[in-house]
């Protein structure tokens, strides 16, 4: 279903004229080339059951928009009805279905400003649509019918040559509006909007459907809707858990990154901590700062400051294996959590880390010209087994107290505690 957005009047009502031109060319082909032979019993209870499952299946159809234009696809059994009930047949099909659609969003509230006049491109565009694909089946099935699978290759064809009919009207429709301006936007519109596994299921379930109903077992056809809508009902409700999860993941995400650096915030450290006082293992808490960060910020500037934050949370983070955890705990504040190391490892990295940082330089716009910052910081580290005597979080306090002796000590340190020392070693680097 095609859903015009606002624009100029203009392409407007060229749009509603394209829509009634296509609705009553639609009657014309149904009433002036169609001609109605089934029994009436056999055409009523085909068109019941195609009305009542295609009415349930279009809640599970899928929205997607293309500028201000908006349109909705799914899996169609128009196909089938048409060869089968002819154009006449079809027409009404489509009438009775998309006014039932209209009036059911109408109902829920759900419906468009323009649904109304929608509804007449929909009844005419997929009556046009099918139609020809009733008369290309007349002709094709004399063609076919000798072929070895000869019915399935004329029905997947029919749907190939359906589809891309369907895309040029629908490629018409947003040429009109302004939302396609060329040859190459429709073809790249069809290609981003198709694929093959759909054409094939919508070719062997309209043949499907188109063989059981031609055999009148009516029990088989419902019970192939009934598979079909059950399918469908698992594929739609597991994508809608899916786009959840993504959705929640992102937003998760969102909440526990830093916006600055783009590492993890605070409260993941403290949603980390509280899932590391399960843990019961040996681990070194590190806190760190930037020496001197105030000076920086008044010698040049706050976005200089920002810069040299992301290149420490960088170089700490690049000294990091995959089980160990950085974190923006402050300002120019930052906590790590190191995992499976021996005290002596534990150490050797942070000094490693130490180091690195002071040797390493970030390139600052400042006043229009380029500028290479250096810096230095100091680390707290507290080494512990998690819970024996310590939590998480008293092991971050410590950790902090040994970041501020660093300080005192003359800053760019490393100051250790290991929880089972009673002095704390202070190395003088």
């Amino acid at each position: 279903m095609v859903e015009f957005g606002k624009g100029e009047f203009l392409p407007m009502l060229k749009a509603r004229l394209y829509d009634f031109t296509l609705f009553f060319t639609a009657i014309a082909v149904a009433f002036g080339l169609g001609d109605l032979t089934l029994d009436k019993n056999v055409f009523f209870i085909a068109l019941f059951i195609y009305w009542l499952f295609s009415t349930l299946y279009n809640h599970l159809r899928i929205t997607a928009q293309n500028g201000t234009l908006k349109f909705d696809y799914g899996i169609s059994y128009s196909l089938s009805f048409g060869i089968f009930a002819g154009p006449i047949g079809l027409f009404i099909f489509e009438t009775i279905l998309r006014f039932t659609v209209y009036f059911s969003r109408k109902s829920s509230k759900t419906a468009d400003e323009d649904e109304f006049w929608d509804t007449f491109y929909n009844i005419g565009a997929h009556a046009l649509i099918y139609s020809i694909g009733y008369f290309l089946f007349q002709w094709g099935y004399q063609v076919f019918d000798k072929v070895p699978f000869g019915f399935w290759i004329l029905m997947c064809i029919l749907t190939v040559t359906t589809t891309l009919i369907s895309y040029t009207f629908l490629s018409m429709a947003f040429y009109i509006m302004g939302e396609i301006k060329n040859v190459q936007q429709a073809v790249r519109f069809f290609r981003e909007s198709n694929n093959w596994l759909d054409l094939g299921k919508t070719a062997f379930t309209n043949g499907l459907l188109l063989l059981l109903l031609t055999e009148q077992k009516w029990e088989m056809v419902v019970g192939l809707f009934i598979l079909n809508y059950l399918v469908s009902r698992s594929f739609h409700s597991k994508s809608q858990s899916i786009k959840n999860k993504i959705e929640r993941d992102k937003f998760e995400q969102m909440a526990y990154t830093d916006f600055l650096t783009r590492i993890p915030n605070r409260a993941y450290m403290d949603k980390k901590m509280s899932e590391l006082n399960q843990a019961g293992e040996t681990i070194g808490i590190v806190v760190a700062d930037i020496d001197k960060f105030k000076l920086i910020n008044d010698s040049y500037n706050h976005a200089v400051g920002d810069r040299v934050i992301q290149h420490f949370a960088n170089t700490l983070k690049s000294y990091l294996s995959e089980v160990d955890y950085v974190f923006r705990s402050g300002g120019e504040e930052f906590t790590m959590i190191l995992r499976n190391k021996s005290l002596r490892q534990t150490i050797d990295l942070v000094e490693k880390i130490r180091h690195g940082v002071e040797t390493s330089s970030v390139e600052v716009d400042y006043q229009s010209e380029k500028h290479n910052v250096t810096i230095t910081s100091s680390f707290g580290l507290y080494y512990f087994k998690v819970n024996e005597h310590t939590s998480m979080e008293k092991g971050y306090i410590y950790a902090d107290q040994l970041l501020l002796q660093s300080k005192e000590l003359g800053k760019n340190k490393v100051t250790v505690k290991d929880e089972h020392s009673r002095k704390v070693p202070v190395n003088a680097m």
